[in-house]
């Protein structure tokens, strides 16, 4: 299924993906943390968003 360039976020909002470039603006504004850093975060910590709030010390829904 071809992305909806509509929708302005990620379609699975529990996973991050790096590979995207507009996913990568939409969490790197949503988590407040550069491009570089957030990558770093995907490597250490894995690409579940909760888990990369739980290392920036964020609140987990």
């Amino acid at each position: 299924m071809p992305d909806n360039l509509k929708d302005r976020g990620p379609q699975d909002r529990t996973r991050i993906n790096v590979n995207e470039e507009w996913e990568l603006r939409y969490w790197t504004k949503e988590l407040g943390v550069s491009e570089q850093r957030l990558r770093e975060l995907v490597k250490q910590h894995g690409v579940s968003a909760d888990s990369i709030r739980r290392a920036l010390g964020k609140k987990v829904a």
